[in-house]
């Protein structure tokens, strides 16, 4: 049975894992949307995602869905106690969505641009949004006996969270920039370097904030494996400073999917065995071992999941390989 809880949880963060690094570029990509001064060059952006926004949120639902299943006291503490900021981070997603189907279906100057805004509208908030809400799971929340979130909505802008929500910001920013400067050529992908190496100083100063807040703030101590973690994901961020200098995109992405795999994967040893910690009372907390769903009921998803799972990693795959060419920004007249 503990086996099958901890491969649960594995298996819930690399479902979480994957929306970070799939969505996390669309989201960057919507970033940087507001600074493209250029009507072609914010219609290449879209389109450069166009094939994969849709595919890559499937991992937030199938990632929720898990926890749902696998651990239902979590899902429902997390989605009742963060009840507002998820309502916020589901309306981010469904403007862009809207933004990128309806922004081309009238030819006219002031539709297209409120269309662009609500685009990069959804995809800031959702990205700071899941910042802070990763902010206050690490941090710990304050619970009745029952699981049930008692603190108050102000309690969740804690400065932690806050500098959380940056962090995921200022990486998902950066994610998207070495994006578009690998999908597009000439002036726009030297652009896109430019701002990935700003954003990266951004990202840097921080994420290295965020650690040293964390080691001081949060209820879980210091533990070995979430500082080797941490050290390799900056080791992969400089590696990804050095390629973009070196105008290689394509290495440079690559290495920035790492860079995110290592800082989820820090988070996720610094909880464990905690899901949703308690500040108040310590044995109230969530953890891995109290929360989750049967044996039977974990044996079962899982041998659907070891049926599903390599589906979805072919699917994903597959659809890149097939729009994996770069998108031309099309000659303004």
């Amino acid at each position: 049975m503990e086996t099958l809880q901890v491969v649960w949880f594995l298996l819930v963060g690399v479902l979480v894992i994957g929306y970070a690094i799939l969505d996390g570029f669309d989201l960057g990509v919507g970033f940087w949307h507001l600074f493209a001064k250029k009507k072609s060059e914010r219609s290449a952006f879209i389109e450069s995602i166009e094939p994969f926004w849709d595919g890559n949120e499937v991992w937030l639902l199938t990632a929720g869905g898990a926890l749902f299943a696998a651990f239902p006291p979590v899902y429902a503490t997390v989605f009742s106690g963060l009840y507002l900021a998820m309502m916020l981070v589901l309306l981010g997603l469904i403007f862009r969505a809207v933004a990128i189907e309806f922004r081309n279906k009238v030819d006219s100057p002031g539709w297209t641009r409120a269309w662009d805004f609500a685009f990069a509208f959804g995809s800031i908030l959702p990205s700071t949004l899941s910042g802070v809400a990763i902010g206050n799971i690490l941090r710990g929340l304050e619970l009745s006996a029952v699981g049930d979130y008692t603190g108050g909505f102000f309690a969740l802008l804690n400065p932690f969270a806050l500098v959380c929500g940056l962090v995921g910001l200022s990486m998902f920013a950066l994610h998207g920039a070495l994006y578009i400067s690998m999908k597009l050529d000439g002036e726009v992908a030297l652009k896109a370097r430019k701002w990935a190496e700003k954003t990266w100083y951004v990202f840097l100063l921080l994420f290295m904030v965020a650690v040293g807040y964390g080691i001081k703030s949060c209820i879980h101590g210091i533990k070995a494996i979430p500082l080797v973690l941490v050290i390799l994901a900056l080791v992969s961020n400089a590696v990804v400073f050095a390629l973009n200098k070196k105008a290689k995109a394509k290495p440079a992405f690559i290495t920035s999917c790492l860079t995110i795999a290592f800082v989820m994967l820090a988070v996720a040893s610094a909880l464990f065995p905690y899901m949703v910690p308690c500040t108040n009372n310590p044995e109230w907390g969530l953890t891995v071992f109290n929360s989750s769903s049967s044996q039977l009921t974990l044996t079962s998803m899982l041998v659907i999941a070891l049926i599903g799972m390599p589906v979805v990693l072919g699917y994903s795959w597959f659809i890149h390989h097939v729009f994996r060419h770069k998108v031309k920004v099309e000659e303004e007249r």
